[in-house]
């Protein structure tokens, strides 16, 4: 059977998003992991402890972003992807098997490493093989597949919860086991996928850069016009990339069209962590046992709202190349600024835990479940799709690993802050996300040009050219695919001239 072009592409994006699959369920299933009585029986562990096993996972994600640079430089995009995934697969092994918190402790660092690599190289993966009209959808699959992961973790929670004796350690290595299924094969069969033709060109490796190329958007196909044009577009670029782009971190803070692209990227990454996903997850639970629902119904809701998670999900893959990057953004965080405001006052009328709040504790957990759709339809998709297309070649490994850094790194320090800032400040500290979701709004309204359908070779040209104050764009003067397609003309028309000669 053969497939579309496009449909093709989406295939390899969907099976290369099996790493955040992996993502997605280690932070779902940390939660059941850690609140599972044979678990708590086999360890005893302090609440400092606990913290621990869950912040460590983070904590290595952060330093397999930092590796994830260098190595999809070095290796290629798919050898990345294969190194991460059996990183993983030890860590996850360990975790399994622990018999002791020091095992635990080290196989959670260890997968965090490994998920830092995958979520790092993954959608900069997909963004190269990818026609720029569906760019979008294929990297947003990083935010869908860490959805299914989610949703995964949350009902075989429920499952192993109700499925075990508490005496049974069962009861966690069994979830805990599963994780490494998915990451086995992934790391097994990525490498009879095609490697990224940008990185094969940049490498000198043209001929097969240009049969990759073929192979995914013509049939393989080599004389195709739209090959041909995007082959000498990519050659032009990285040539460009050579004589006048970073060729190492340092560089990438001194060019001034780098360090925009890198301002940008990191600013998306950090602001989706202020949008208070995490916050708002973490003390959704808690509201949960204080309406004295007890774990495995609390397990349930966390699933429904995985559901709608994805379904927001799913939607931003269908719909985030026809809208855009930019509006779908500063519409996302409006949103999430409204939902805030709504759970800020709940909370400020209604503490949990008082007498009489439960019909206002359960429209919470609905807002919480409405503020997580939202989400999950804008902005966490985005924080992936953006920084993945919007560097050069040879930028784009280097500025994507910092990003990601960014996002782990604030991910860390928001789980690590919530549940003291909540204890002393309460309410007051939710004003803090709708702060940060307005104030996200405003400054990618100001300073995010649109980046979808563009070619990932224009992207150089518009961060250099276009002004700093994006309402003050005329969109006329920007219009993406223009050079792609008169390449594509020329192309054709050279080959109609000498068909015709012939």
């Amino acid at each position: 059977m053969v497939f579309d072009p496009k449909m093709y592409q989406f295939l390899v994006g969907v099976f290369a998003s099996l790493g955040s699959l992996l993502y997605g369920y280690d932070l779902g299933v940390i939660a059941q992991v850690i609140s599972a009585k044979a678990f708590i029986s086999k360890f005893n562990p302090t609440d400092n402890e606990l913290g621990a096993v869950v912040s460590v996972f983070t904590g290595g994600a952060f330093f397999g972003a930092a590796f994830g640079g260098p190595m999809g430089d070095y290796l290629g995009r798919r050898m990345t992807i294969m190194v991460g995934a059996l990183v993983f697969c030890l860590g996850g092994a360990l975790q399994t098997g622990a018999q002791g918190l020091s095992y635990l402790y080290a196989g959670r660092l260890i997968a965090g490493v490994g998920v830092g690599i995958l979520v790092m190289i993954i959608p900069l993966y997909q963004a190269e093989l990818a026609h720029p009209s569906i760019r979008g959808r294929i990297t947003a699959l990083q935010q869908f597949m860490l959805g299914v992961g989610a949703l995964a973790a949350a009902w075989i929670s429920y499952g192993v919860d109700i499925g075990f004796a508490p005496d049974n350690n069962g009861q966690w290595r069994t979830s805990l086991g599963i994780q490494v299924i998915p990451a086995v094969f992934l790391a097994a069969l990525i490498m009879i996928f095609p490697e990224s033709p940008r990185w094969l060109i940049s490498k000198g490796k043209v001929e097969n850069g240009l049969r990759n190329l073929a192979k995914l958007h013509a049939h393989g196909d080599e004389t195709d016009p739209w090959v041909q044009a995007e082959y000498q577009q990519i050659q032009d670029a990285i040539t460009f990339d050579r004589e006048h782009e970073a060729g190492s971190y340092l560089e990438l803070f001194k060019d001034k069209s780098c360090f925009r692209r890198l301002f940008l990227a990191c600013a998306l990454q950090a602001s989706v962590q202020m949008t208070g996903v995490s916050a708002i997850q973490y003390y959704s639970v808690t509201i949960y046992g204080k309406m004295g629902i007890k774990d495995s119904d609390a397990l349930k809701y966390q699933a429904i709202s995985s559901i709608l998670a994805l379904i927001g999900q799913f939607l931003c893959i269908c719909f985030i190349d026809r809208l855009g990057r930019r509006w779908p953004l500063i519409f996302g965080n409006l949103t999430n600024c409204a939902t805030f405001i709504i759970s800020t006052i709940m909370l400020a009328v209604f503490p949990p835990g008082t007498i009489n709040n439960n019909s206002a504790a359960w429209g919470f957990i609905v807002i919480t479940w409405l503020y997580n759709f939202s989400f999950s339809s804008t902005c966490g998709p985005l924080s992936w799709i953006i920084p993945a297309e919007i560097f050069d070649t040879k930028t784009r490994s280097k500025g994507v690993s910092i990003a990601t850094m960014v996002s782990f790194a604030f991910n860390t320090m928001i789980g690590q802050v919530t549940k003291p800032a909540m204890e002393a400040a309460g309410w007051k500290f939710y004003l803090l996300f709708v702060i940060c979701n307005l104030t996200n709004a405003i400054f990618f309204y100001c300073f995010l040009p649109e980046t979808a359908k563009r070619p990932l070779e224009e992207m150089n040209h518009l961060f250099t050219h276009a002004p700093l104050w994006v309402p003050g764009m005329d969109k006329r003067d920007w219009v993406p695919g223009t050079d792609l397609e008169r390449r594509v003309e020329e192309v054709a028309a050279k080959q109609g001239s000498v068909s015709h000669a012939e």
